[in-house]
């Protein structure tokens, strides 16, 4: 994908794919870790890392760290309004997740694959220490 098209792409869709990518990450960290473990459980350990709340922490965390082209692709996904509105968590800590998730989406679309897996690294450490 050319990286006018990544620049352009709605922060919603890329978030959409960064739920999924960053997930998807957590689920194989977690499986490695703990490999015995039943799938229920491993669901459960997965939502502490994957909620609003945590995604939230992460971003605040590093936000200092993020080039400025990251700090663009956040703060349009932090920015977006979305036609759907969270149930049982904080409005501000949603619109942060959502940025945070259209920064992972678009480290993943443009194959920066080695930034990709420092924050989402980083973002282990910074949950794990807070749980």
């Amino acid at each position: 994908m050319e990286k006018s098209e990544l620049i352009t792409m709605s922060p919603l869709v890329l978030a959409y794919l960064g739920d999924t990518v960053y997930e998807s990450y957590i689920r194989e960290y977690l499986i490695n870790r703990c490999c015995h473990e039943r799938v229920n459980s491993l669901h459960k350990q997965a939502i502490k890392y994957v909620n609003a709340k945590a995604q939230a922490s992460v971003i605040h965390a590093i936000e200092s760290d993020l080039t400025e082209e990251e700090m663009r692709i956040f703060k349009r996904g932090r920015n977006q309004k979305s036609n759907t509105a969270p149930k049982n968590m904080d409005i501000v800590d949603y619109r942060y997740a959502t940025g945070f998730e259209a920064l992972i989406g678009y480290l993943y679309l443009d194959k920066q694959i080695d930034r990709l897996e420092e924050i989402i690294s980083r973002g282990i450490g910074i949950i794990e220490s807070e749980m």
